[in-house]
C-alpha cells in the first residue's frame, strides 16, 4: 500500500521532469571596461567608405577555431562578426574562421595562400605564438616564420592584425611566452602591421578588478565563452575606432 502511494507521487514528478523545457545556458557576465587598443586599418577604412563588402580572415590555431567554447558560435571570430554588425550596421562584413587546432606559424604560413589570400580579404587577423610558447620553439625560428608569413600577406591589399597570446596558466608558465609576445610586437612595427594584444587586454581586465579565471577554460590553456566574447568585443571596438575615430566606442 505504501509503495503504491509512493508511485502515485513519483510518476507525475517524473513526467513533469521529462516534459520540462531544457534549462537555458547562463549568459556570460558583462565584459570589463578597458582602454581601446590602437589599430591602423587604411584598407578597411577605404573599403567601408566605398561601400564595398568586407571579408575579414581570422587565421590561427585552436584559440581562433574556438577550442573549449560551448559552440563554434562562441568562438572569437563568430562573436566578432556579431559585434561588428552592431557597431558598423551600414557595412556588409563577413568574418571567416580559418583556425586549425595545434598549428604553428610554419603550418599557417603553408596554407596562407589557400585559406586566406584566396578569400581576397580586406583584413587578416593572425593569432600566432601560443603553440610556439607551449612547445618551447626557438625565438629566432619563430621570428623568421612569422616574418615570412607577413611578407606573404603583402601580396594581398589587406590590413594585417597580429594577435599575441592569452594569459592562461600554461602559457604564463612558459619561459618563452613573454619573448614571443615581444617578438610579435617588434614584427608588427617592422612589417607595417597592427598588434592586438590579448596579453595587454587581460592585464587590463585584471586592473579593472576582474579575476582572470572568469575568462579561462578549465584546461589551463584556452579561453571560455566569456573570454572569447570579451576578446571579440574589445577587438570590434578597436576596429571601429580605427575606421571611425569614434571615442564614444570606449
Amino acid at each position: 500500500m505504501q509503495n503504491r502511494r509512493r508511485s502515485r507521487v513519483l510518476v507525475p514528478l517524473l513526467l513533469a521532469s521529462l516534459l520540462a523545457p531544457p534549462r537555458a545556458r547562463a549568459e556570460p557576465a558583462a565584459c570589463p571596461v578597458v582602454p581601446v587598443q590602437h589599430l591602423v586599418l587604411p584598407h578597411l577604412k577605404a573599403a567601408l567608405k566605398a561601400g564595398q563588402p568586407i571579408v575579414i580572415a581570422a587565421l590561427g590555431s585552436s584559440s581562433t577555431w574556438g577550442a573549449m567554447a560551448h559552440d563554434i558560435a562562441d568562438s572569437y571570430p563568430a562573436e566578432l562578426q556579431d559585434d561588428l554588425a552592431r557597431l558598423l550596421p551600414e557595412a556588409e562584413i563577413s568574418v571567416i574562421n580559418r583556425g586549425v587546432g595545434g598549428e604553428d606559424a610554419g603550418r599557417e604560413d603553408q596554407r596562407m595562400a589557400r585559406d586566406v589570400l584566396a578569400l581576397e580579404p580586406t583584413v587578416v587577423i593572425w593569432q600566432v605564438g601560443a603553440n610556439a610558447a607551449a612547445r618551447r620553439e626557438g625565438i629566432g625560428h619563430f621570428d623568421r616564420l612569422v616574418r615570412r608569413g607577413l611578407q606573404r600577406l603583402r601580396a594581398a591589399p589587406a590590413d594585417v592584425i597580429l594577435m599575441d597570446n592569452q594569459r592562461s596558466r600554461l602559457l604564463v608558465a612558459s619561459p618563452d611566452n613573454r619573448r614571443i609576445n615581444r617578438a610579435l610586437a617588434r614584427l608588427a612595427a617592422s612589417e607595417h602591421a597592427s598588434l592586438f594584444s590579448r596579453d595587454r587586454l587581460m592585464r587590463d581586465w585584471q586592473r579593472s578588478g576582474a579575476a582572470l579565471d572568469g575568462f579561462l577554460a578549465t584546461d589551463g590553456l584556452h579561453m571560455n565563452d566569456r573570454g572569447y566574447g570579451c576578446t571579440a568585443q574589445a577587438l570590434a571596438t578597436a576596429i571601429t575606432r580605427a575606421v571611425r575615430g569614434d571615442k564614444r566606442q570606449e
